[in-house]
């Protein structure tokens, strides 16, 4: 028996743009053009999956998904939205939709989606004469090379616009809080277009001395200013085809927006101390923490390129928003960070899952990673489960703790320990460090997140 994929989308040509795939994949369709006539044939001969247009002649799709829920069906159902109506998407989601599509999408990631789908469930039907799916293809592909891992509601909004944007062109503006991965969008955004065989140049203003930051976007000429003892390239010349991401742009002083504007209409610019007009086939995706809107009211922003920049508008959601997103992401961490402490972390107990679901994470993923590494160097031990304690010792030594609340209860086990001064622990934080980096203390200092004259200043002492 074939795998039946119901299509309810009242354009005919798009239809049999959907029902041409499925069949390619040697599935089976139904095709109806009305949310009446989709129930009518899901009570009929219920499919293995619903391809769902959620603009349909007789109303929302939305509809349908709560006929599903109302009647305990459980089909899945595959919504598809147009690149505008992601807030549709998000609700179509919320009533029980399975995923979602952005249009234009293709053949390959429309059988991708239906074969995720179908995993997640357990529910895969035998499907004879189908082609399996090309993982490159599937909607996760584009984002989990990147680091752009999750499976929250709010992350695969962001995984559907990037999949959309990517092969454009158009202007991308990522909006955020810190540490929520707004750089990693962006590179995701650059592998996935035609433009990833270029460079993609990350500049971010806020780390560049505003008077010098001209010269670090466009170049300049010898004798343009002050120290500029020879022609230098900027950022636009060397993304030449490519991509140029200007990351916390609300930190970028007002005259040097209105370049920026100028080389986003036109494609040109000038070097700092030249007249000659140079031209750059750049696409520009810009960053910032701040809200934009105020940003403006507040003069920091030009209206204008903010406007040219926000074609495509992507939020980046804060880690406390993405619910079960925060275990994944801390697993991943540790399998990556294995290495650095010999492979001693083998997961989270009960007591460090339940902290990390509940702690808010300020700091966002920057912060889950900073601290799942911090707890890996501080506590190996050969195979051990990461505890809730060792959680709050990692946090406490960020400063994000809360210092007023009472510590846990000790085990048995620790109520028999010995406490030791924390220039104990210290000493044993930094040779561990060093250990795992082989003696290299720029390194240590970075994974202590410290100043690497602190370890000198340190091991002088002990050594005295």
């Amino acid at each position: 028996m074939k795998t039946t994929v119901l299509i309810i989308e009242d354009s005919p040509s798009m239809a049999r743009t959907y029902d041409g795939f499925l069949r390619r994949a040697g599935m089976e369709t139904v095709v109806v053009e009305t949310c009446a006539a989709g129930i009518d044939e899901i009570e009929r001969a219920e499919p293995h999956a619903v391809l769902l247009d959620l603009h349909l002649p007789d109303g929302s799709g939305l509809k349908l998904l709560r006929w599903l829920q109302k009647e305990g069906r459980d089909v899945p159902v595959i919504a598809i939205t147009a690149n505008g109506s992601m807030g549709t998407a998000v609700e179509a989601m919320r009533e029980g939709a399975s995923d979602f599509l952005v249009k234009p999408f293709s053949g390959p990631k429309m059988i991708a989606a239906l074969e995720q789908v179908w995993v997640r469930t357990g529910e895969k039907p035998n499907r004879s004469g189908s082609a399996p799916a090309n993982p490159a293809t599937r909607p996760e592909a584009a984002t989990s090379s990147s680091a752009m891992l999750g499976s929250s509601l709010p992350m695969k909004a962001v995984q559907r616009i990037i999949e959309a944007a990517a092969p454009t062109d158009a202007s991308v503006l990522i909006t955020g809080e810190s540490g929520t991965g707004k750089e990693l969008a962006a590179e995701a955004i650059h592998q996935n277009s035609a433009r990833s065989g270029r460079p993609m140049v990350i500049l971010n203003c806020a780390a560049i001395s505003p008077n010098m930051l001209e010269s670090e976007v466009f170049g300049h000429v010898k004798g343009a200013f002050t120290g500029a003892v020879a022609d230098r390239e900027g950022a636009a010349e060397r993304a030449h085809g490519g991509t140029l991401f200007l990351d916390e742009l609300g930190e970028m002083e007002i005259g040097l927006q209105a370049k920026i504007l100028r080389l986003l209409q036109s494609g040109t610019y000038m070097r700092v101390g030249e007249s000659k007009e140079r031209r750059a086939d750049i696409r520009i995706i810009a960053a910032t923490n701040r809200d934009p809107k105020h940003a403006i009211a507040e003069g920091r922003l030009r209206e204008d390129l903010y406007f040219r920049l926000n074609v495509v508008p992507v939020v980046m959601p804060p880690l406390r928003e993405r619910g079960s997103d925060i275990i994944l992401l801390a697993e991943e961490f540790l399998r990556r960070f294995s290495k650095e402490t010999g492979g001693a972390h083998t997961g989270f107990d009960e007591g460090a899952r339940a902290m990390l679901a509940s702690h808010t994470w300020p700091g966002n993923v920057r912060e889950l990673l900073n601290t799942v590494r911090r707890t890996m160097i501080l506590t190996a031990t050969g195979g051990s489960l990461v505890t809730a304690e060792d959680l709050s010792a990692a946090l406490r030594l960020d400063g994000v703790g809360d210092p007023s609340a009472p510590f846990a209860a000790p085990s048995a086990k620790e109520a028999t320990a010995v406490v030791e001064p924390l220039h104990v622990i210290e000493r044993r934080a930094i040779e561990r460090a060093l250990a795992v980096t082989e003696g290299n203390i720029q390194e240590a200092a970075r994974l202590l997140e410290i100043n690497p004259s602190t370890i000198y200043r340190k091991r002088t002492a002990w050594a005295g």
